[in-house]
């Protein structure tokens, strides 16, 4: 199993407040009982080559509920055709990062701005409001020992290209240094990608993500 993945599986769970995660021999069943419409994910142990179609086949077989996702670390393009009728493949590949998290000040927010950072039940969030006070830029990490989970990073489109997203990145990477990590993991999408690669952030893995939703069977 590739350590970044497991790193990101025992961070994500924090991070959202679901279930411990569940060893299977392929990787991580993880219930996360966030409404229908994403129950329980099965997450795969093994990126790039190392990830088998049959053993995707296998575990995409066995779902038969609606709101089950399933995370594979590989291209679309590669992993999508190995899924059968009743899935919802993201046609963008989504990305597993990592970077070393510098215990640096995260420096100020713009003129007219306000930063606010708390941490409760093992997550440190940060939000940017406004000059209106209205929700500019959040994120949140959670940290687990030697490393560290990035997760729900945002931008509100009326605040972007004004720094913010890399002032969230700068004051998450802060305070989970603080707590003793020193490796973040997160899972980017396409658009995430470029911001995260100009903080010092590198790609270890393509990934995957689908969703059974059962419209394509019978």
């Amino acid at each position: 199993m590739d350590r970044f993945v497991r790193a990101w599986v025992d961070g994500w769970v924090v991070s959202r407040g679901a279930a411990p995660p569940a060893a299977e021999p392929w990787g991580w069943t993880v219930d996360v009982g966030a409404g229908a419409g994403h129950v329980t994910r099965h997450v795969f142990g093994d990126t790039g080559e190392a990830l088998k179609e049959a053993t995707v086949r296998e575990v995409a077989g066995t779902v038969t509920g609606a709101g089950v996702w399933l995370k594979a670390f590989a291209d679309p393009a590669v992993a999508g055709p190995w899924l059968g009728p009743g899935w919802w493949i993201d046609p963008e590949p989504g990305f597993l990062m990592t970077a070393p998290l510098p215990d640096a000040p995260p420096g100020a927010a713009p003129e007219g701005y306000r930063t606010r950072t708390w941490s409760r039940g093992g997550v440190t969030r940060t939000m940017v409001a406004a000059p209106d006070g209205s929700l500019a830029a959040r994120g949140q990490i959670a940290a687990t020992g030697a490393t560290a989970v990035v997760d729900q990073v945002e931008t509100a489109p009326g605040h972007r290209r004004r720094g913010l997203g890399a002032l969230v990145m700068r004051t998450l990477h802060r305070a989970a240094a603080e707590q003793g990590a020193r490796t973040g993991v997160l899972g980017a999408t396409l658009q995430g990608r470029a911001l995260y690669e100009s903080l010092g952030w590198r790609v270890e893995s393509s990934l995957t993500s689908a969703k059974f939703t059962g419209a394509a069977q019978g």
